[in-house]
């Protein structure tokens, strides 16, 4: 009989695209994944470092999954196993923890099903995890595809446990990023997301630079039977001219960006070690709106960074609140194990943490709110999704807004041209008719 597998991924769209290519290895081997319901032999749960109380995420995952099936074998992979593999093994249940450079070894390494008293722990130096694995995924509404294309880190934020986790920078090469997406296309998708560490930094393999993510750009451009495609997340400081010159004019490039930031004062952005200064920043996003004037921008920021005084949270508030761009991604800081930042002084109280992120989140809705009402009237092409609740689905036009209809099958996974009229109470945009009737 076939064994049966089943997966749980933890933080990052890169994650959720490595925990698909781990699946294909699986599928390879015989296995039939299933829900994590439906009392699978193994369990594989992919991990975060970034996200908050990953030890308890961990534990919490293992906990429901042993409820479900007893005797399943849980292997644990990713981030927090690569940083933490002697805690991971100490969580009850868990048989066994693969790191960075073993996780796409996993079939190797699951030989024998038989829970042992003790977990088994393969992991090597981060400096070993050197080699470039590809991998795609559907998301969740399979009209889209993450497509791993760049891994690792070589900055040295002092936030940051990703190049820990992660190991340096490393890409795939172009030739076979336009294959994938290629496959891709050929599935019937008509999203590809790209993903990657540091996206920006694509073109290092071996330790040299031998591409530049700009040429990546270029040749993707060009794959036949993909509609969209967009830039997850991109430095400001590899953001180039020529980049956003060709976005604008892009047969499939969407005009989205989402470009971290992390901190609107320069003092902050100093001990962080970012490369860029705020005005870098602003710079960025004026000839993104000089030349898409209508593009959606996506920013992170951190609040409570050691050393964050209240006149820094409000040099960066003010900041945020006068720069034209879209919704923000609020992270709280928390303090990371071998990091810069969590032997500096001048730590921020956890109380006064929450109150920066709730004033941040509160500015977000207010600023895609009224980015959205930029849009209302406009005709815009929507790409619509498989999810759906209380008989509405929703889907997103080219510059990443969240549209709402009445659910209709033969609109999943489809394009149309629709006219963007009202905000709904929920903040998401309500749509008519255009040229072709949407629904009856």
């Amino acid at each position: 009989m076939n064994k049966k597998v089943a997966f749980y991924t933890l933080g990052c769209k890169l994650n959720y695209s490595e925990t698909s290519s781990i699946g294909r290895l699986f599928a390879q081997a015989g296995y039939s994944t299933v829900d994590f319901t439906d009392i699978p032999d193994v369990y594989v749960i992919n991990t975060c470092s970034v996200t908050d109380n990953a030890d308890k995420k961990c534990k919490r995952v293992v906990k429901e999954a042993l409820k479900i099936s007893p005797n399943a074998y849980v292997t644990i992979v990713g981030c927090y196993a690569q940083l933490k593999p002697k805690e991971i093994a100490e969580i009850p249940g868990v048989d066994m923890v693969l790191g960075a450079a073993e996780k796409f070894q996993i079939i190797d390494h699951i030989t024998d099903l038989t829970k042992k008293p003790k977990a088994v722990i393969y992991n090597q130096p981060i400096a070993e995890a050197n080699q470039f694995v590809s991998s795609w995924s559907f998301g969740g509404d399979r009209t889209r595809t993450f497509l791993k294309v760049q891994d690792g880190c070589d900055y040295s934020c002092t936030f940051c446990t990703i190049p820990l986790a992660r190991g340096a920078s490393r890409s795939d090469t172009i030739e076979n990023a336009v294959k994938q997406a290629a496959e891709v296309a050929a599935s019937g998708v008509k999203e590809i997301v790209l993903t990657g560490v540091n996206l920006g930094d694509f073109g290092i393999r071996d330790g040299n630079r031998e591409d530049k993510f700009f040429d990546l750009v270029k040749a993707l451009d060009e794959v036949e039977g993909i509609d969209r495609i967009r830039i997850s997340s991109i430095e400001p400081n590899l953001l180039t001219d020529e980049i956003i010159e060709f976005v604008a004019t892009s047969k499939r490039f969407m005009p989205h960006f989402h470009i971290p930031l992390q901190s609107g004062s320069d003092k902050i952005l100093g001990l962080m070690r970012r490369r860029y200064k705020r005005e870098l920043y602003t710079n960025r996003v004026a000839k993104i709106k000089e030349l898409m004037p209508d593009c959606c921008i996506g920013v992170d920021v951190i609040v409570g960074f050691p050393g964050e005084t209240r006149e820094d949270f409000i040099d960066t508030y003010n900041f945020l609140n006068d720069l034209n761009v879209s919704y923000l991604h609020v992270f709280t800081y928390s303090e990371r194990e071998n990091t810069l930042a969590s032997e500096m002084t001048g730590v921020v109280p956890g109380s006064t943490r929450a109150e920066r992120s709730k004033m941040l989140h509160i500015l977000s809705d207010k600023k895609r709110r009224a980015f959205y009402e930029t849009q209302l009237n406009k005709t815009e092409e929507v790409l619509f999704e498989t999810d759906f609740k209380d008989g509405i689905m929703h889907g997103f036009t080219r510059n990443y807004v969240k549209v709402k209809t009445k659910y209709d099958p033969v609109l999943v996974n489809e394009l149309k041209t629709v006219c963007l009229t009202a905000i709904s109470h929920d903040g998401d945009v309500e749509i008519t008719e255009s040229e072709e009737i949407l629904v009856h």
